[in-house]
C-alpha cells in the first residue's frame, strides 16, 4: 500500500470560477457525478455523527436538497438517529472519488415534518414501505432466518389492515454551517474552497491542501 499512488489531473477549483453560493456549485457537481460512469450512486454520502466523544460514519442516501437542506430518511430509533437526538452536529462526506472530487457538509440536523416524511414514504415501493416496518434497524437479531420471518409477518399484516408510515422512520433535514469543496490536482497541491456562513451570507476561503 505504501507503493500506491496516483497522479490527480481531472480538473481544477479556481476562486475566478466558482459561484457565490454553494448550493449552486454542489449542483452543478451533483449532475456531473450522475453523468460519471464512474460514479455508482451519485447521491450516496457518508453520514457522521459523535456522542460522548465516539465519532460514527455510515452510508446514507440523500433524497432531497431544498432550502438549503439536505434531506436524508432513516429510523429514528436506529444508532444514528439516536445520536442525533443526542448531538444534532454532524457531517455529510460525498465522495466522488471517480471525478477527483469530494464535498464535506457540516451543520446539524433537524427531524423533517410528518407530512413531508409520510409524502416520501408512500411514494417508495411498497415492498420497502414493509421493509420499514420489519426491520428495528441497529438492534441485535439471531439469525438472517428471523429477519424475514419478521418481513413475512408484517406482509402477512399488510395483506389485510391499511399500511401506514411506522412512527419512527422519517427525514433528517441538515442545515449546513461550512460546505467545502476539494478537487484533486497534480502533486498533491489539490485546491480546497470552503464557504462558510457568516451573518446569513457564504464567505468563501482557500485551505491549503
Amino acid at each position: 500500500m505504501k507503493d500506491l499512488r496516483k497522479n490527480y489531473t481531472k480538473g481544477q477549483l479556481l476562486e475566478a470560477e466558482i459561484p457565490s453560493s454553494p448550493y449552486e456549485l454542489f449542483n452543478s457537481w451533483f449532475q456531473d457525478s450522475l453523468a460519471a460512469d464512474s460514479i455508482v450512486e451519485a447521491n450516496a454520502m457518508v453520514l457522521s455523527t459523535s456522542v460522548d466523544d465516539r465519532p460514527d460514519s455510515r452510508v446514507v442516501l440523500l433524497k432531497d436538497l431544498r432550502e438549503e437542506e439536505f434531506v436524508f430518511y432513516t429510523n429514528y430509533e436506529s444508532n444514528k438517529g439516536k445520536q442525533l437526538g443526542l448531538n444534532a452536529q454532524c457531517t455529510l462526506l460525498f465522495p466522488w472519488i471517480g471525478l477527483e472530487r469530494q464535498v464535506i457538509i457540516r451543520g446539524f440536523a433537524q427531524q423533517i415534518s410528518k407530512k413531508e416524511s409520510e409524502d416520501y414514504f408512500f411514494s417508495r415501493p411498497k415492498s420497502s414501505q414493509i421493509g420499514a416496518w420489519a426491520s428495528s434497524q441497529s438492534s441485535k437479531i439471531e439469525s438472517r432466518e428471523d429477519l424475514e420471518n419478521q418481513l413475512a409477518g408484517f406482509e402477512e399484516k399488510f395483506s389485510k389492515e391499511e399500511l401506514i408510515k411506522p412512527p419512527h422512520w422519517g427525514g433528517f433535514a441538515v442545515v449546513p454551517s461550512e460546505i467545502e469543496f476539494w478537487q484533486g490536482r497534480p502533486n498533491r497541491l489539490h485546491d480546497r474552497i470552503l464557504y462558510s456562513q457568516r451573518l446569513g451570507k457564504w464567505e468563501t476561503t482557500r485551505l491549503q491542501p
